[in-house]
């Protein structure tokens, strides 16, 4: 699988902005078994690990008040190469952002246990030049780590 996030990775426009790309939930996620790839400070700490992260943001994701699902890579996705995809590394993400209609307290609720650092309303570094907008009645909440 990370041969086709690299695809997708690859085919984005050069940007020499200083936000990191966002990925589609399933294309990060699964078959992910890079425990590093993400919060990987919390992986031994509390941290439960890659596949049950995954899990619980796909149930997430299916909830009624969720649009949209989108993990936020770290600044040093750039260094993630053909070396990192043969030896079945992901690229590093950093956020994981949720189009939703919920309140920042609510999401908190539903990320309990992920060690995360907590939710913010909006993109951290702001808008991804490929995010899409969410549509009207939903906002960008963004799970965060470090």
């Amino acid at each position: 699988m990370p041969h086709n996030l690299h695809q997708y990775l690859a085919s984005l426009p050069d940007d020499d902005g200083d936000t990191p790309p966002v990925v589609d939930l399933d294309l990060y996620f699964a078959g992910n078994a890079d425990e590093e790839s993400i919060a990987p400070n919390q992986w031994g700490y509390g941290r439960p690990p890659i596949a049950q992260l995954y899990a619980r943001f796909r149930e997430i994701a299916a909830r009624p008040e969720v649009e949209k699902v989108l993990v936020g890579l770290h600044q040093d996705w750039c260094d993630y190469d053909e070396d990192e995809v043969a030896a079945g590394r992901f690229p590093p993400a950093e956020n994981v952002h949720l189009f939703t209609r919920a309140k920042v307290e609510e999401v908190e609720g539903w990320i309990a246990g992920m060690e995360a650092d907590g939710v913010i309303a909006g993109w951290p570094y702001g808008k991804p030049a490929n995010a899409p907008a969410p549509s009207e009645g939903y906002s960008v909440l963004s799970v965060c780590w470090d």
